[in-house]
């Protein structure tokens, strides 16, 4: 547990931002913040709103793209050293009080990074030169980082949003930098795939996350550290029940337990949207379609890194 005091008295490198995602965007700006702490001997910092700005501002937020905890252990395994911050009392500062009282007297930064849409204060009227120029009189390192463009479109949350929900989830992945995943609890379902001889495990995703296209995606699921190539399918199944959405997942060359655990999927490709069969037979006979697709674009995947 790290002590705010023992921060303030060696001085940090703060990132500014929400990360959802933490894509190839966000990564610039976590990437200035930890070559700044390395350069200067400080500690690397994100601050981390214990609710999403929006929320507040409008009542409307946007699905997120990665759980608060799974962003949590992310960022510390980059090697951040994660502060939560109260964005209900940070929201009625003034700009320049945002900076003395939160940058200043509570982390001591010495360098701050940001995206160059970053805002902050009351009203959101403080933005990326407002910081420059207000850290400036106080000496202390700024980075803003620019727009960071894939082919002709800016990378972003919302657009990679956009993607997840469209089905296009190769352009998703090529702006997070990794394939788009999650890793919720694995949940009892009634056992069908099994007695087709196709098991899966059975997420359910909460009501604030994305959820991705409905239909059938190659991906990877990792257990204890082993990675397996499988196949997803999200959605309702019309052919067999039609009932709550989720997502089921069949992992090769895998057999064990896994009720009740965290387990991590990783969407790679997409085989092709859900759709309801005419019978049961149909139904298994596109699963076995589905994961000799999956096997062919696995090897595709593998042979161009």
């Amino acid at each position: 547990m790290f002590c705010l005091e023992k921060l303030k008295e060696k001085g940090t490198a703060v990132a500014l931002g929400y990360f959802d995602g933490i894509h190839i965007g966000h990564k610039m700006v976590l990437d200035r913040a930890l070559t700044a702490a390395k350069e200067k001997d400080l500690v690397p910092v994100v601050l981390v709103f214990d609710i999403h700005p929006r929320k507040l501002v409008s009542g409307v937020v946007p699905p997120m793209l990665t759980s608060e905890e799974h962003k949590k252990v992310r960022l510390q395994e980059m090697g951040f050293t994660v502060v939560d911050f109260n964005f209900r009392e940070g929201m009625n500062y003034e700009p320049s009080e945002f900076i003395e009282k939160i940058l200043v007297k509570k982390l001591g930064a010495k360098a701050v990074s940001c995206g160059f849409d970053y805002h902050y204060g009351k009203g959101g009227k403080g933005n990326a030169e407002t910081m420059r120029q207000e850290l400036s009189e106080r000496n202390i390192e700024f980075f803003s980082v620019e727009p960071v463009l894939l082919g002709d479109e800016v990378v972003s949350s919302t657009a990679i949003r956009n993607f997840i929900q469209q089905g296009e989830i190769e352009k998703a992945n090529a702006m997070l930098g990794e394939y788009f995943s999650y890793d919720f609890e694995v949940k009892r379902g009634d056992g069908l795939g099994k007695t087709w001889g196709f098991p899966t495990i059975n997420q359910s995703f909460p009501e604030d996350f994305i959820v991705p296209k409905f239909g059938v995606y190659m991906s990877l699921t990792k257990v204890d550290g082993e990675e397996y190539l499988s196949v997803t399918n999200v959605g309702v199944r019309p052919t067999v029940a039609e009932d709550s959405m989720r997502s089921e997942t069949c992992i090769l060359d895998f057999s064990g337990d896994l009720y009740g655990r965290r387990v991590q999927v990783q969407l790679v490709k997409f085989i092709r949207e859900e759709k309801k069969f005419s019978d049961i037979d149909a139904l298994k006979e596109a699963i076995g379609n589905d994961i000799e697709k999956a096997k062919k674009m696995y090897n595709e995947v593998r042979n161009n890194g």
